[in-house]
């Protein structure tokens, strides 16, 4: 895969100095430029010359959050912030990482190989989420049919709380109701996880929304408390900004 085109755009000096210095050491990464502002980035971003932003949130005139509603043409867009309130809403965005100063290189460099692998599976026509790029109109939709009955089901994905991995079955939980759907965990959390949904335990997948409360290695939603397995904890407090 060529180099990936990136650009920062932060109005702290300092901050500017060491994501440039971040960005060197990542050899598939190259620099074309430097702003203090979104509006200074806009212009080449329109574009289409960048592949990559690095998107401060909090800058003076507009902030990285309405900067990204403006975008006709949206590259990959990894958030650093001092912020971690603006945390779900960037990831409600479809930004592609969220990074919280001070950011350390480690945790840089992880999101700069997310947005690289993201990239080499589009490339070879491969969908983010592993589906040949024919099948991503079937991964796109806002919906899901289950079976209930004789009939089928249309279910709405803003609908869902959790979804539950029982064996060769999952359980779809919605406020009112809930759904018994022959498919494998691993295809739903490849299904839900670009539509603000995360997994929090081997046998629970959560809506983001829908989230009430984090407390512990506990999540409550809809009334319910789910667990959280320890290998995703640090993934869901990185999303909600609750970093202990």
């Amino acid at each position: 895969m060529d180099s990936i085109k990136c650009i920062l755009v932060d109005d702290e000096p300092i901050a500017r100095q060491y994501l440039s210095d971040y960005v060197a050491k990542m050899p598939q990464l190259e620099l074309l430029a430097v702003f203090s502002s979104a509006k200074e980035a806009w212009e080449m971003i329109e574009t289409g010359a960048a592949d990559l932003v690095f998107l401060d949130i909090q800058m003076p005139g507009l902030t990285g959050i309405e900067f990204i509603r403006t975008l006709q043409k949206k590259p990959a867009i990894i958030l650093t912030t001092a912020y971690s309130e603006y945390a779900l809403e960037g990831y409600e965005l479809d930004v592609a990482d969220y990074l919280l100063k001070p950011i350390s290189f480690e945790r840089f460099a992880r999101a700069v190989n997310k947005v690289a692998d993201r990239m080499e599976k589009q490339a070879g026509n491969i969908h983010p989420d592993g589906l040949p790029s024919g099948e991503k109109e079937l991964n796109d939709r806002d919906f899901v049919f289950v079976k209930s009955g004789y009939k089928s089901v249309k279910v709405n994905i803003s609908d869902i709380l959790y979804v539950e991995g029982m064996k060769e079955y999952v359980v779809i939980h919605t406020k009112d109701k809930k759904f018994i759907k022959l498919d494998r965990m691993k295809n739903m959390e490849n299904f839900l996880k670009e539509k603000g949904f995360i997994r929090i335990h081997k046998s629970y997948i959560v809506s983001l929304k829908g989230i009430d409360a984090v407390f512990g290695n506990t999540v409550e939603t809809g009334g319910k408390q789910l667990p959280v397995g320890r290998s995703y904890k640090e993934e869901l407090n990185h999303i909600l900004g609750t970093q202990e």
